[in-house]
């Protein structure tokens, strides 16, 4: 049964995307709450590197960018405020990180790679195994952020209450540390490494004006998200444009038509209000 459902690769591509998405939307409201966009963003150029390193020992795909996600991120949380501000070693790192993957990539030999694919997706070519480790990363991702919901929340909102309430703040970082690069490993194959600090972000962003609730910001952005990867993969198929890209432009659309929704809304209630207090 599961084998004739998984045999159309637009079937394999729809349930990659939906599995980003459970993983990558949820996560990306810490990521918005806590201003971590380019951290994010620093943690998946490092993932290029990890390629390397998983084409070098003939490793499995994901074991690179995680082992090299995991190094970057937790490499990112000692160093800041020790030696340079937080952006500025973002900044090195992450650009650094990227260029010694691509001079490295450049030195395999007897390799042939799709350089593009590992930058930009390639969900097309998802096979029955990549879905394995999508959907059990995110089934990972989806775990730590159930089990950990109340500790990570506090320690977002407010370290010293997270204290007084028995968390740590940085095992909570830490938590988030590993969240992360498990989204970055699993998501390479779907949007790629430039792009997956969009999926992060961009449902987030999109949910954030229209809930009143951390609980509900983070179903939303789910919604939004698995909306965006069905609606992109079908726009793609249509265009014949690049799928991952085309993920990313449908979760630009939505984030600026709940921005217009959002402003509508207050326009409206703003007017109902002065009309409610005038004699």
């Amino acid at each position: 049964m599961f084998n004739g459902l998984f045999d159309d690769f637009i079937v394999r591509a729809a349930f990659a995307g939906v599995g980003v998405a459970l993983a990558a939307a949820p996560l990306g409201c810490f990521v918005v709450w806590r201003r971590m966009a380019y951290f994010g963003d620093a943690t998946a150029h490092a993932a290029v590197l990890g390629i390397a390193l998983s084409l070098t020992f003939s490793a499995p795909m994901f074991a690179g960018p995680l082992l090299v996600s995991l190094l970057m991120a937790t490499l990112v949380t000692t160093l800041s405020g020790r030696c340079f501000a937080m952006d500025t070693l973002l900044g090195v790192m992450a650009h650094s990180s990227l260029a010694i993957g691509l001079v490295a990539v450049s030195f395999l030999s007897g390799v042939r790679i799709d350089l593009m694919a590992y930058l930009f997706g390639d969900i097309l070519s998802v096979g029955v195994n990549d879905l394995m480790i999508i959907w059990g990363g995110a089934a990972l991702v989806i775990a730590l952020l159930v089990l950990r919901w109340s500790g990570l929340l506090l320690s977002t909102m407010n370290p010293d209450l997270a204290h007084a309430s028995g968390f740590s703040p940085k095992r909570e970082q830490f938590i988030l540390t590993i969240a992360l690069a498990v989204v970055v490993a699993v998501a390479i194959k779907v949007v790629g490494a430039l792009l997956i600090a969009a999926m992060l972000l961009i449902p987030a962003a999109t949910a954030r004006p229209l809930c009143r609730t951390p609980e509900m910001m983070a179903v939303t952005a789910t919604v939004i998200a698995c909306f965006s990867s069905l609606i992109g993969l079908e726009t793609s198929y249509q265009f014949d444009t690049p799928t991952g890209p085309t993920i990313v432009c449908t979760s630009a659309a939505l984030f600026l038509l709940s921005g217009a929704v959002w402003r509508i809304i207050n326009a409206v209630g703003k007017t109902l209000s002065d009309e409610a207090q005038s004699p």
